[in-house]
């Protein structure tokens, strides 16, 4: 009799680990079942903004694939389908088919949770009036594209953070006017360090935006069950669409029903092989915690670049192969406009925070040759422990070429490398792409610099 291995939740890590096990496992030796609670399966969920915003010409083209393609891949999907609750000791879960209203025990032999994460949204007056809306999924997606085709002309998007500022960017080509309504002092606050946040302020207000920075929501005001405006301690903003992007919480709750451990920062507890702490049961994607390789912190950081390479993890250790999942740098990268945004490792106030002592740089400088046409400036801040050298984080923010040089730093973080040995590295270079002496080098350069002079 063959194995069975039930997936709970079938988007990217869930049905990362699917293929992975069916393709070292043939359907005789391992029966995989997925349950979704949506419609969808597999779907690019960064995409939604750019989706929204147009940029994108259809949902279909965030999908990579579809139910009926993935059971003819051998994995028995099963859409609108909801587990419910899990029994670890009989190896069971209960599922309700969300369409028939009924419910049924199915067994397991192994078991993953790829739950995801669900945005934050606190329990402000109004926020369950029409217009209001997340972007987490397709149907979101919709939603507000149906709110557009309505006649929706005033947005609020709450939150300026990567999700926020990306919306924003889209409803304004769009054609709607557009308020960003933000606590911090700075958009990207939480993720950027305040002297590298000015340039995405500068873009944002430049492009039209009502930004407003150390504004906090109190409710939303509606008419008729329709949003009509957001109530903030600065004033009342008048909206008919409202985007509420503050960031997810692991879905944790039914693993924690189950008695699989939960840790300090709400996600599952896995291992590097996506084991939870009860026999054969695995973890895996925006639900479960990571270890930050230079902080040595549990963090819940959701990407879909961690949870597919999770479910792959997941995926080849339940169908009996070796892997692991060695920790998360935060490496992170968006733009709005044609200001390119890009981080990774730990910022200053991290660095300090984990006990670093730091110190730091800050470069100025072009991503091509001073001379060829489109050249444009980036400013990078380095951010390096004293004693040695070693680098802690990067930080990017410049025009277009800029941003995916954060791979650099994000590899001589993974390595461990120093300033020095960063400075030395032999990069390409020609003059549509870099000036000699690249961006990477110069601000390695700077750093090394500094620290001899320290």
């Amino acid at each position: 009799m063959a194995r069975r291995l039930v997936i709970i939740g079938a988007d990217a890590a869930g049905m990362s680990a699917a293929a992975q096990a069916r393709r070292l496992a043939k359907p005789e030796a391992l029966e995989i079942v997925a349950f979704e609670r949506g419609a969808h399966t597999s779907y690019a969920a960064c995409g939604l903004p750019y989706l929204v915003g147009g940029f994108v010409e259809s949902a279909q083209r965030l999908v990579a694939r579809s139910p009926e393609e993935h059971r003819a891949r051998g994995v028995d999907v099963r859409t609108r389908h909801e587990v419910t609750a899990i029994d670890a000791a009989a190896s069971t879960l209960t599922v309700r088919d969300l369409e028939a209203g009924s419910e049924r025990v199915e067994r397991w032999d192994a078991l993953l949770i790829a739950t995801g994460a669900s945005g934050v949204m606190p329990p402000w007056p109004g926020s369950d009036a029409r217009g209001v809306f997340q972007l987490r999924t397709l149907d979101d997606a919709a939603a507000i594209e149906a709110q557009i085709a309505a006649g929706a002309r005033r947005a609020v998007v709450v939150g300026a953070g990567y999700i926020g500022i990306e919306v924003a960017e889209g409803l304004l080509a769009r054609g709607l006017s557009v308020t960003v309504v933000e606590r911090l002092e700075a958009p990207l606050g939480a993720v950027l360090d305040a002297d590298m946040t000015g340039a995405v302020a500068d873009a944002m207000r430049a492009a039209g935006v009502d930004l407003r920075l150390g504004v906090s929501v109190q409710g939303f005001d509606a008419e008729g069950g329709q949003v009509r405006a957001v109530r903030t301690g600065a004033g009342t903003i008048a909206a008919d669409l409202v985007v509420v992007g503050l960031g997810v919480r692991a879905n944790a709750g039914l693993a924690r029903a189950a008695g699989i451990r939960i840790g300090d920062a709400g996600g599952i507890v896995v291992d590097e092989r996506m084991r939870t702490s009860l026999p054969n049961v695995w973890a895996a994607g925006d639900c479960v915690e990571s270890r930050h390789r230079l902080s040595g912190a549990s963090v819940v950081i959701a990407l879909g670049t961690h949870a597919n390479r999770q479910g792959r993890v997941a995926g080849t250790v339940i169908a009996g192969g070796e892997a692991g999942f060695h920790g998360v740098l935060g490496t992170a990268i968006t733009r709005f406009g044609e200001l390119e945004i890009a981080r990774t490792g730990l910022g200053e106030r991290e660095a300090a925070a984990a006990g670093f002592d730091a110190y730091a740089t800050i470069t100025e400088a072009s991503s091509r040759a001073h001379y060829f046409p489109g050249a444009q400036l980036m400013r990078i801040k380095l951010v390096a422990e004293r004693a040695s050298g070693r680098l802690l984080g990067a930080q990017i923010v410049g025009g277009p070429q800029s941003g995916k040089r954060i791979d650099v730093f994000a590899t001589a973080l993974w390595n461990r490398m120093t300033v020095q040995d960063i400075g030395e590295m032999d990069l390409s270079y020609a003059p549509p792409f870099s000036p000699v002496w690249d961006p990477v080098l110069l601000a390695a350069g700077r750093a090394a610099g500094e620290l001899q002079r320290r």
